[in-house]
């Protein structure tokens, strides 16, 4: 299930707000520039699907996305139990970070959180499938996909790059874990 749990940044063990309807979670989020929303495609591609496959199965969505956005590329990203240097990149998306483009995500299976630091509020966001969110360019935030995660993610990005983190050097994401 999809959820919101918003905290005073000097506060971690008490939420202020905590929403799982994700009407009211694309409500509260909307202030701070974030885009959260889900995608009801009629079609959910099995877990191992090939890469066309599953891109294939949200295109309507993805089309429309990258039109607003200028994103210029879409790619799907598996993580299980089995996905070799997990623990290493875990650590690398456990620092707080920006970057130069939105982050965009949809999750496909599975579930993961964005946690965001955003004026003095830290905004914990569960991702379930169906869920997408667009994290804006510039804003100091942090992913966890948990010890033993299984999510498979569509990725979109404006920058051929691909993803490129901007570490604050801030040791928030340590005070505010993701809760399981």
């Amino acid at each position: 299930m999809s959820r919101l749990n918003v905290f005073a940044d000097n506060n971690p063990g008490t939420p202020i707000i905590h929403l799982t309807d994700p009407a009211r979670i694309a409500s509260e989020l909307a202030p701070i520039g974030v885009r959260f929303e889900r995608w009801n495609s009629p079609v959910t591609p099995d877990r191992a699907a090939p890469e066309a496959e599953v891109l294939a199965a949200y295109r309507p969505y993805l089309d429309q996305l990258m039109g607003e956005t200028g994103a210029g590329s879409a790619d799907v990203l598996r993580v299980g139990p089995e996905t070799q240097g997990w623990a290493e990149a875990r650590r690398k998306y456990l620092s707080e970070h920006t970057h130069g483009e939105d982050e965009v995500r949809f999750f496909v299976h599975g579930q993961g959180d964005f946690i965001l630091h955003v004026k003095g509020r830290v905004y914990d966001v569960r991702c379930t499938a169906g869920d997408l969110i667009s994290v804006p360019a510039g804003t100091p935030h942090w992913f966890d996909g948990g010890e033993t995660p299984d999510f498979v993610t569509l990725r979109i990005f404006t920058n051929p790059d691909g993803w490129i983190a901007r570490y604050t050097g801030s040791d928030i994401a340590a005070r505010f874990p993701a809760e399981a």
